[in-house]
């Protein structure tokens, strides 16, 4: 495999400080969830479309997609959409604090998912790093969680959240070692896009109506946590797998919590420095003894294709 331009960890913290603007957005924008999600991958297809142009031969590598990609990179498209539809209505339901947490909490489904899927085995201080980062995330959310009623609802959403959005990335960990991230984030994000449209005028959403600062507050969202924050990921996935990013997303709430304190003027709880003094432990402990194995059996198909343009 070709040795990287950028440093991988540099760029996954990077991406973790531009989604950790993510839920911050959503709930400064009045418009419905569906509507949010919708304009995010719609606009971040544009945003997307001048670097289809720029990078040589990203055109053409699309046009040679095999069936099988296809089908990977439109079904991953549809699990990103998934993500954000449960991911953004749970913000409706329960406190932002709440849904960050339980909606990061991807290191529990990428663990087993890239055991079984690409024979990835987690050394067992870089598993303490995860459990640990994992109570970190609790601490910050433990008193925000309110059992029974809507809050419930929006945890249960959240969750289901995390569930999507790490079927997506293990997707994408696969599917990155044979196409460039240009060609690849396109299909995803236009997929996600035709799926949420779907979605929208099927239960009735208005497309349009909606005030001049939702239309900024779409931008924000296309721009920062997707092209700068997913974009990278799925850039960083092809060197890191699943397991190691979703276990770096657990420094989201510390982010969101520090936004959330300035922008929506939520305090910062002594529970949340806690928690996030754990969290960051728990990451670096994770990243440091961990041995990272991506399965290379899964991926001995994709040897000679893994040396297309990143």
């Amino acid at each position: 495999m070709q040795k990287p331009a950028f440093p991988p960890y540099l760029a996954l913290l990077i991406g973790v400080i531009a989604v950790s603007t993510s839920a911050i957005f959503v709930k400064l924008a009045s418009a419905p969830a569906p509507i949010i999600a919708t304009y995010r991958l719609l606009l971040s297809v544009l945003l997307t479309l001048p670097m289809l142009i720029w990078t040589r031969g990203a055109v053409g590598e699309i046009k040679q997609m095999s069936g099988k990609q296809w089908l990977l990179s439109l079904l991953s498209g549809a699990f990103l959409a998934s993500h954000f539809l449960l991911w953004f209505e749970s913000l409706r339901y329960t406190s932002v604090a709440s849904s960050t947490v339980l909606v990061t909490l991807q290191p529990l489904f990428a663990f087993v998912g890239g055991y079984f899927l690409f024979g990835e085995k987690v050394a067992k201080l870089g598993l303490a790093g995860g459990l640990l980062a994992i109570i970190g995330s609790f601490v910050i959310g433990w008193g925000d969680f309110r059992v029974g009623g809507s809050a419930l609802f929006g945890d249960i959403l959240a969750l289901l959240g995390a569930l999507t959005v790490t079927i997506y990335w293990l997707i994408g960990q696969y599917v990155r070692q044979g196409l460039s991230l240009v060609s690849y984030t396109l299909v995803v994000y236009f997929a996600s896009t035709v799926c949420l449209l779907v979605y929208d005028l099927v239960l009735g959403y208005p497309l349009t109506g909606y005030p001049l600062t939702d239309w900024g507050w779409f931008f924000c969202l296309a721009l920062i946590p997707t092209i700068l924050g997913h974009s990278i990921f799925n850039w960083v996935i092809k060197w890191l797998n699943t397991s190691t990013i979703s276990m770096s997303i657990l420094g989201e709430p510390i982010g969101t919590s520090i936004l959330a304190y300035f922008l929506l003027g939520e305090i910062v709880t002594v529970p949340q420095w806690i928690g996030g003094l754990i969290i960051l432990a728990g990451i670096f402990l994770f990243i440091r003894y961990n041995n990272r194995e991506k399965g290379a059996n899964a991926y001995e198909s994709n040897t000679e294709s893994s040396k297309k343009p990143a």
